[in-house]
């Protein structure tokens, strides 16, 4: 089992104390994060995509490329790419560089994108956000595996003998399939044979088994082999305790301000409570062996290989001592008792 640290620079005040940083504060926050994340044996540090208020991450690749300067071996991840808006060529040359800048630690993943808003901004009717993934990434594949590429579609203009440069570090740079709503994301990680990275942030554990146990019957559908399905899950936050009413009254405040915001809004998460949140969804919140039972829960329904936890809505204080406290009573457990699974991607020849 690898287990990364994620962040969306969600940059509102802190329910707790109400401080907000400054843009610059949360920049060296989020840095500061993953280099603690390495510090601490994590195995990935993830940044995602998100456009105007209150984020501030509309460029990952910039973000990553500084903690990979500030970090020696740490997977980096975004999370996620918003490909359906992005022009191919350009993420290409972008994350080529990345992986060339920290060699060859760069693990995407893509998706058509959570808020709405990135579609009108872009200039992208949002009807259409499905099928310009698919187009976008059907060039992006090409790109990162052939020279002289020659294509022509509806979301750019066409190419005609194109090698993006630089070449990836690694051949080829791993790529997963971000998924929270529709089976057409976990067809078009099935049909690439790409793993599957489940968001299962905002509702109940069997509307994303759902999800993948498409992923996997398409899998098969496309003729793979099925123990070469890769799944990957986020966790809806991260709040450790000796004592489990403890962990509940101090996420509480961080609960309330995430399910009451436009995010949490936009989800239509059918939970009623916090105390439902933790009875039906995957927020990791108790005491140690709460939070194991609940990794080994997830696991038993999706078969997952990568855990994706959050710290960032928390105090600067309060992320390290989660950080710390899940690295050490937490994640050495998980992986005693559960199989990891070896990086994709290889370095060039």
């Amino acid at each position: 089992m690898r287990f990364i640290v994620s962040s969306l620079l969600s940059n509102g005040p802190d329910p707790v104390t109400g401080r907000q940083y400054s843009a610059s504060e949360k920049y060296r926050n989020v840095v500061d994060q993953a280099v603690t994340a390495e510090e601490f044996g994590f195995d990935g540090y993830g940044v995602g995509e998100r456009h105007g208020e209150p984020f501030l991450s509309p460029s990952p690749a910039v973000l990553l490329a500084t903690i990979a300067a500030r970090t020696s071996t740490i997977r980096l991840f975004t999370t996620v790419t918003v490909l359906s808006i992005l022009d191919p060529v350009r993420v290409a040359e972008d994350y080529a560089m990345l992986d060339q800048l920290s060699g060859g630690r760069l693990e995407l993943i893509i998706g058509k994108g959570n808020d709405p808003r990135h579609f009108g901004l872009f200039g992208l009717e949002e009807e259409r956000q499905w099928s310009h993934l698919a187009e976008n990434y059907g060039l992006l594949h090409r790109l990162w595996r052939e020279e002289k590429v020659t294509w022509a579609g509806s979301t750019r203009p066409p190419l005609t003998g194109v090698t993006s440069y630089p070449r990836p570090y690694q051949q080829p740079i791993p790529v997963w399939h971000g998924s929270a709503t529709s089976e057409q994301s976990t067809d078009l990680a099935a049909r690439y044979g790409d793993p599957l990275f489940s968001a299962n942030s905002f509702h109940p554990l069997e509307k994303y088994r759902v999800l993948v146990d498409h992923y996997r019957e398409r899998w098969a559908h496309y003729g793979r082999a099925p123990e070469d399905a890769r799944v990957g899950t986020g966790f809806g936050g991260l709040f450790l305790a000796k004592r489990s009413q403890d962990a509940v009254a101090g996420f509480r405040p961080y609960w309330d301000a995430l399910f009451s915001s436009a995010a949490g809004r936009h989800n239509n998460s059918p939970f009623s409570s916090l105390e439902d949140a933790l009875a039906r969804g995957s927020a990791l919140v108790g005491s140690p062996q709460q939070v194991i039972e609940k990794i080994h829960r997830y696991h038993e329904a999706f078969g997952n290989e990568v855990v994706g936890i959050g710290v960032d809505s928390l105090t600067e204080d309060v992320q390290r001592e989660q950080l710390a406290l899940f690295a050490s009573e937490v994640a050495p457990v998980i992986r005693r008792e559960l199989r990891q699974v070896p990086t994709a991607g290889r370095p060039a020849g």
